[in-house]
């Protein structure tokens, strides 16, 4: 039997494989922002995106996009992307998401502050020949802060080794 005739056999079972499948595209898409993979950004973007983050101008382009993100984080020393789907709803080949966001950020401008932002993304994902694409994002920021680090990393010994999990030798 294959996929297809697995899915149209069992309908539950495609429903929890869709909800995976956008949950993973959601988390590949923060993946990729933290490691500045920006190959694997545009990757499940779909190409005529609309994107807009707090009250910034619309992005329409995923290559403009990930162009800005890759811009937007050029002078990043490193970024942690924090985020928690709570909502898939799926009708066909479109999905609507909630997520919440936290997200840390240090900047070469500033080595040793934190720039925090608590916010939410309303996603549109489309179902793909290559998969579940992002289609629409809205950041709904809620809060930022910049905290700066008061000796407490040069009580541990400073940051510690630089790890990339995602580069395989």
């Amino acid at each position: 039997m294959s996929a297809a005739d697995t899915a149209t056999a069992n309908p539950g079972l495609q429903a929890l494989q869709d909800r995976f499948d956008v949950t993973d595209a959601l988390h590949r898409y923060s993946t990729a922002v933290d490691s500045f993979d920006y190959a694997a950004l545009r990757s499940v973007l779909a190409d005529d995106i609309w994107a807009q983050y707090g009250n910034g101008e619309p992005v329409t382009d995923a290559d403009a996009l990930a162009a800005w993100i890759e811009e937007a984080t050029e002078n990043a020393i490193w970024q942690h992307h924090q985020l928690t789907v709570y909502e898939v709803n799926i009708d066909g080949d479109l999905a609507r998401t909630l997520s919440y966001l936290t997200s840390y950020q240090v900047f070469a401008a500033q080595p040793d502050a934190a720039v925090v932002l608590v916010a939410r993304y309303h996603d549109e994902l489309r179902r793909t020949p290559a998969g579940w694409k992002l289609s629409r994002r809205t950041m709904e920021i809620l809060w930022g802060e910049s905290k700066a680090d008061e000796g407490f990393l040069d009580g541990l010994g400073g940051r510690g080794p630089k790890v990339k999990p995602w580069q395989r030798d």
